[in-house]
């Protein structure tokens, strides 16, 4: 592709000369130098959205001596010049907003920039829906760029709402955004090479692959590897985080609100450098994001972890745009993009100041320009459920004549994505239906397909939410986003997905067979075009139903909308029933194993 610059690269090579005056000026500061790992003391000259120029001062003196000629300039005496934030791997709409809503949530915070992969937009609208979403992110003060996806659906085992195959992937491998082929989750067809699988690798246009291997060790690893798969985000112990390194691949450090990995992967960065790992987010809710934070978080969370400040801001600044070639991005160079964070401290690592290609945007921890616009109809009322009665949710235990039976049972992690494949003895009820036991905090959990309101519905159990009473639902549910609900009784769990259903999608909680709570997500049934703050304190209130429900885990919707994801270990369930991801086949409910609980 030729090179075309946006800007007027005269002018910028006359103010880096210093014949012209600069658009902005930030002076006193000490700028980070990504590439030598130091700090400089130098004022940044900013013109045409671009760096033009890194003007060295003394050492410990407050200015260069040499009067600054620009049109604003800013004093950063006492304070740090980094680069602005980069997430290298993100799914927007897992934060409940659309593009413009999460941009108000995190740029004040210092993220300027993020590669985002779409497909939860995608497994629901297609093509035509992701390009949408891709589009929306034009003149966003949040710089977006997606990797396409290319697991729609992603397995066989999920009933999504459309289908992206290859043609699809160069489709939107065509958008001027667009970078290369997102997460490739079905791993096991990955290492077997199986052509379709090798087909989306292909695809024409992808400047690079993202990964989706977890617990994918040894030959099976290599084998993965040798598919040129670039990254991935989903090692979960520092083994695994170092056998995919040593293989060249780009280990991306996830803290999202239910996969907090990131604390157990840092040794890999204080005992072998920092570099081929950067950071990600992955999946992070509303209201994390309002009140725990996004990349200032996961950066404290890295100096608590004994990393160094330098090496720190690298994670989050340069590796990121060199794990996605993004050259001129990550750095504070003559010719880099003017993504600018003023930092008081290198202790909380909010700024004060943030600047997008040059233009300020946020200010105090405030967004200074408008960034939600309203989502068109055509991404509306994508909820179709056909109707549920009394016997929706009902587990027979066929031909059992004893009062419990063995039932294979989704064991939920607090803060992690992986599953526990248990086998638990429950209840038996005169008519032979199976049931839940609160007190051993196994609860009914069903998945119900709402794309096409074909009636299927998969039923199981799952342990470790703690609920004793009501029922909570959501149609976020990676990745066909169809109906997850989980309940301590039928009518509870009936209610929430009828009401799922009424709303156009969201997240609902339910007592004794009525609604106590809900957060609508009209937009394709995941996300609102409401304001982040909004958005945050109703989930704090949902929280707080369910705290009251007996639920313990901290992110109970993150968690439950991972249960239908069919590429994670260990066990799953989608509206086609129980996924046995070790195997990757599906299995029966009721079982003769041996019991694991």
């Amino acid at each position: 592709m030729p090179y075309t610059p946006t800007w007027n690269e005269t002018r910028l090579a006359a103010v880096a000369r210093g014949d012209e005056p600069a658009d902005l000026a930030i002076v006193g500061g000490r700028v980070l130098s990504v590439h030598t790992r130091e700090w400089l003391d130098a004022d940044l000259l900013v013109a045409e959205g671009r760096v033009a120029a890194v003007v060295e001062r003394a050492a410990g003196t407050p200015s260069s001596g040499t009067p600054v000629d620009a049109s604003e300039v800013v004093d950063a005496t006492g304070r740090y010049v980094v680069p602005g934030y980069i997430d290298a791997h993100v799914h927007i709409e897992s934060s409940k907003l659309t593009v413009g809503g999460f941009a108000e949530a995190i740029v004040p915070r210092g993220t300027t920039t993020v590669v985002a992969e779409p497909h939860e937009v995608g497994n629901v609208l297609g093509v035509e829906g992701t390009r949408w979403f891709m589009d929306s992110a034009e003149g966003s003060p949040l710089d977006c760029w997606f990797m396409v996806p290319s697991c729609v659906p992603a397995s066989q085992f999920e009933s999504a709402g459309a289908h992206i195959d290859v043609a699809g992937m160069e489709q939107l491998l065509e958008h001027p955004r667009a970078l290369g082929i997102g997460e490739l989750m079905n791993f096991p067809a990955i290492v077997g090479a199986d052509p379709g699988e090798m087909d989306k690798r292909r695809a024409i246009g992808a400047s690079h692959a993202d990964g989706h291997a977890p617990g994918v060790r040894g030959r099976h690893l290599d084998a993965y590897a040798a598919a040129r798969i670039n990254s991935d985000h989903e090692s979960t112990e520092l083994a695994e985080a170092l056998d995919k390194r040593r293989r060249g691949i780009w280990v991306l450090m996830r803290e999202a609100s239910n996969a907090r990995n990131l604390a157990d992967l840092l040794p890999l960065v204080r005992e072998h450098g920092p570099s081929f790992t950067a950071l990600c987010t992955d999946d992070r809710e509303p209201d994390h994001l309002v009140g725990e934070g996004h990349f200032d978080h996961l950066l404290r969370v890295c100096i608590a972890g004994g990393v160094d400040p330098i090496d720190a801001l690298l994670l989050a600044t340069l590796h990121p745009a060199l794990a996605h070639g993004l050259r001129d991005h990550g750095a504070l160079v003559p010719g880099a993009r003017a993504d600018v964070l003023v930092l008081p401290d290198l202790e909380t690592f909010l700024p004060d100041l943030v600047w997008s290609a040059g233009r300020l945007v946020a200010k105090d921890g405030k967004l200074l320009v408008e960034a939600r616009t309203p989502s068109p109809a055509s991404v509306m009322d994508t909820v179709h459920v056909a109707p549920l009665d009394d016997a929706s949710f009902r587990v027979d235990a066929t031909d059992i004549t004893t009062d419990t039976v063995s039932v294979r049972v989704v064991g939920a992690r607090d803060g992690q994505l992986l599953t526990d494949h248990r086998v638990d003895e429950l209840p038996v009820d005169g008519s032979g239906a199976v049931l839940c036991d609160v007190d051993q905090d196994i609860a009914k959990l069903a998945v119900v397909e709402r794309h096409r309101a074909s009636g299927r519905i998969g039923t199981g159990f799952v342990h470790g939410f703690g609920l004793r009473s009501g029922a909570f639902a959501s149609t976020v549910a990676h990745d066909a986003h169809n109906c997850v609900v989980v309940g301590a009784d039928d009518a509870s769990m009936r209610a929430s997905v009828e009401r799922l259903a009424e709303i156009g999608g969201g997240i609902v909680v339910a007592r004794e067979g009525q609604i106590v709570g809900e957060l609508p997500l009209p937009v394709a049934g995941i996300m609102t075009d409401a304001p982040p703050h909004e958005v945050a304190a109703t989930m704090d209130r949902l929280h707080s139903l369910l705290r009251e429900q007996g639920v313990t885990v901290d992110a109970p919707f993150m968690v439950l909308s991972f249960l239908a994801l069919s590429v994670i270990p260990s066990l799953k369930l989608t509206d086609r029933g129980y996924v046995d991801v070790d195997r990757f086949e599906l299995v029966e409910v009721v079982t003769s194993d041996a019991v694991t609980a």
